[in-house]
This record gives C-alpha cells, structure tokens and sequence, in this order.
C-alpha cells in the first residue's frame, strides 16, 4: 500500500512531464502500481475492499460480546471453542473496526511511581451469583501502584469495620505496606473534607498509624489519579465475576484470592514483565508488618434468649444453654463470631451471611434430650452464688424457695436485695420462721423482716422510767 507522501511525489513528478518508468525507479515502486495512482488522480490511499478474517463470524460475535458484557476474552473463548480460526488480535481488530463496543477513550495523564511509594485502595459495586442467586457485592481492591500486584475480596457491605478487615488481610498478602494509601474520598475511611483537604476519620488513621503508612484522597473528580486500581475492577467484573456461580462468600473470597495468584503471577505485554517479577524488587522497600498485629473485629453486648441463642445482624448464633440470661461480649470477625462470658470464649461459630434469621447452631450447645429442663433448674443462678457467698445460712431456704419459683431470675433477685439490705440477724429470724411455715410470698417476708427489726431495736420502757433510770 503506497502512502500519502508517495502518491504525491509521483502526482508531483507527472506533473513535471516524466514518465512512468522514470517515476517508478525515482521512488522505488512498480510501473503499474504508478500507472494505478497517476489513474486515479489523488494522494487519499484508499481502503481495502476485502473481506475481514471475523466477518463470517459477525453474528456470534455481537451475541457474544452483549452476553459476557463486552469482555472480548471471553467472547474469544467461546468462539475458539466453537471451532472458529481467529486470533485473538483479530477479534479485536474487527470490533475496532467495526466500532463494536465503547468509542476511543480520550487520552490520560501519565504518572509515575517508585517503589513502595504509593499503594492505591477503592470499592466497586458488582452482582454475583451466589448459591444460585443473583447477589449484589461490594468488591474491594488494593493494588502496589509500582508493580501493580493486586488483591481483591467481596463482601455483602462495606463499612468502616470490612474496611479495616479487608485492608489487614491485603497488607498480609503482600507482606508490607507502601508509605501512602489513596483513595478515592470515600466516607468510610474520611471523616471530613476532600481531596488534599481530607481528613480521616480516627479510628481509620489509627489504623494506617498501626501498619505505618497514611491515608491520601485525590480531588474529587480526577478518577485518573487512582487508575492503577480502578482499571482492574472491569477485569474483575466481566473476567471473574461474570458467568461464574458460587456457594457462599466464602468459595467467592477463596477463588478471588486464587484469581489474583494467576494474575500476579501471568506475563503482561504491558510491564513486560509478570506482577510478581516487579513485586520481587519492591518487596525489600515496603513498610514490614508490625511484630503483633490484633485481628480486626467489632464488639458487641447480647443476652442469650430462652431459646438459647444471641442476635447479631439479623442472624441467631447458640450459646450454651447453662448461659440462658446471662449478658455475653460478642466479637465479630470477617469470618468468626466469637462468645466471651468475661474474659473466657465460650463458643464459636462461623459467620453467616444470611439470609435473615438464619439461626446457627452448635449441638454441644444444646442439652441431652430431656434433660434441658430440669438441667437448667439445677443450674445455680448469679442470684443464688452470691447470696450464698453473702451468707450460707440462707441455703436450706434458699433450696426450698428456688423450687417454688423456679428459674425466674426476679423474686430471687429480689430475694438477693432484701439479704443485702436488712440486718443480718433480723433477716435470718425472719427467714426460719418463714422456711417452718413453707412461706414464700416476698412481700410478707419483708413485713417479718421490719416486725423482727422493730421487736430488736425499738424497745418501749414502761412505768414512766427512762432507759437510762434502769
């Protein structure tokens, strides 16, 4: 194909009245092909007529790229296994051609970093097919802007607590951190501001204080300045996401961190190089992990019901059945939920992710058959240890008094203050008396309690003496 400079020098030359066998060896191309371009008299090169490699393939081509959702990979693939003879340049070629998909992207600014300077984090919103249904979730991502290496994970909502979770496991994936985290002015990690004029929020700055690095937002609008982990999220969606179905969040997140092995570890055309291949020479330069690192969770206060389970986020979790009425610390982690009676765990379980009032049961926590009845009216109450600590008269009553009413933490609560508040000795008359006659109503037994305190304290004289004459 002779180019436009070509074809006007030898305009330029017939013009000057030589022939076409002295313009033809004057520029080096072929009579006829001089003969072709003096015919037609312009220096436009024409296009060619012939026919693309793809275009019998037209059709499945345009059914294929609105199914995958312009991801011409799998568009690629899915011919390739059909027993299409293309190439995957081709492919692109003819959609280019053919203006098939989004029109050229205006061109970007260039900017260049150094090792270990800048690590780039942002959410994305994507639908999945979970458990085979179509589940909206918020992807997550966090890329080293100088060697690219990637590490993504999906959840069903993003708050500050997921933030900190999924950035803890990111930086042990990657074994270190760079000095500055961008993002993108998000409110779950900002608390005020914008852009060089953000502020994070405490707890978030806390956070990056911890791993070592700080939290930076780009002014709002200018998407080019988080590139190197914005331009994943579209692989992400149409690469992996897309035709893709699985079990729970967990198969999800799990495959997603085997997906992003293959990409790390995969040659780019693009670096030249694979992820890892760059990463080897950034690693020494990133921030090392702290020598003890918590685990990320968030606390929370529950009693455990009568039925013997806590509520957390819509979901039941079961608690041993001795802790029915007692107030537990729960932590929740990305992937535990933990019990704590004090300092001491007392069950654990697996988190669930719905749906709502999805109850999630250990069977050690639950009674013999039978036996959870009686076993939990045997089971001594706060009430009871402390007023036995308090004082171990009260037992016999105290025995008797508990089979009369039960487990019902109330009248023995009660009980409890009328021991704490009244005279020792006055109470304790007062209660044998009552235990002799099988008296369990509270309020009578206060009234006996305050007639015993009287009887003791209030002493009338008589015959008009004084205490003091006696």
């Amino acid at each position: 194909m002779i180019d436009e400079a070509t074809r006007t020098a030898i305009l330029k030359l017939k013009e000057q009245g030589h022939s076409i066998r002295k313009i033809a060896q004057a520029v080096g191309v072929s009579r006829d092909s001089v003969a072709k371009v003096i015919a037609s008299g312009s220096t436009t090169v024409p296009r060619l007529a012939r026919a693309h490699r793809a275009e019998p393939y037209r059709e499945q081509v345009l059914a294929l790229y609105a199914r995958y959702q312009g991801h011409l990979v799998r568009v690629h693939e899915e011919l390739t296994k059909s027993g299409a003879q293309l190439s995957y340049p081709a492919l692109t070629a003819f959609c280019r051609n053919h203006e098939i998909g989004k029109a050229p992207a205006p061109p970007a600014g260039r900017y260049v970093f150094e090792r270990a300077a800048e690590m780039q984090h942002d959410t994305s919103p994507h639908y999945a097919s979970i458990d085979g249904k179509k589940t909206k979730v918020q992807t997550a991502s966090l890329v080293l802007c100088y060697s690219r290496m990637i590490f993504f994970q999906h959840y069903p909502r993003f708050t500050r607590f997921e933030c900190k979770g999924f950035l803890a496991e990111a930086i042990a994936y990657f074994g270190g951190c760079a000095g500055v985290c961008m993002i993108d002015n998000t409110h779950v990690v900002v608390a005020s501001g914008t852009g060089k004029d953000m502020v994070p929020a405490p707890e978030m700055a806390a956070f990056g204080e911890r791993y070592g690095f700080v939290f930076k937002a780009h002014a709002v609008g200018d998407a080019n300045r988080s590139a190197r982990v914005e331009a994943p999220f579209n692989r992400i969606d149409k690469g992996f996401l897309v035709g893709s179905q699985f079990d729970d969040f967990r198969d999800l997140n799990q495959r997603a961190r085997e997906t992003c092995e293959q990409w790390n570890a995969k040659y780019s055309s693009k670096l030249h190089a694979s992820r890892r291949e760059l990463f080897a020479s950034e690693q020494p330069y990133l921030k090392s992990l702290p020598l003890f690192v918590p685990e990320v969770y968030q606390i929370y206060t529950r009693t455990v019901d009568s039925a013997g389970y806590i509520h957390l986020n819509c979901i039941r979790y079961s608690a041993p059945y001795r802790l029915i009425g007692r107030t537990l610390e729960v932590r929740e982690t990305l992937e535990r939920v933990e019990l704590y009676d004090g300092p001491r765990r007392v069950a654990e379980h697996a988190r669930s992710y719905g749906p709502v009032d999805t109850y999630v049961t250990d069977p050690a926590h639950r009674p013999p058959r039978g036996e959870g009845k009686s076993a939990r009216k045997s089971q001594p109450t706060p009430e009871e240890i402390e007023a036995l600590q308090l004082e171990p008269r009260v037992e016999s009553y105290l025995k008797e008094f508990k089979a009369h009413v039960g487990n019902r933490r109330v009248p023995l609560r009660r009980l409890l203050t009328l021991l704490q508040e009244y005279p020792r000795e006055a109470f304790l008359t007062a209660l044998a008396e009552a235990e002799r006659y099988r008296l369990f109503d509270l309020d009578r037994l206060e009234k006996m309690v305050l007639r015993q305190i009287a009887a003791e304290c209030f002493v009338l004289s008589f015959d008009g003496e004084s205490d003091d004459d006696q």
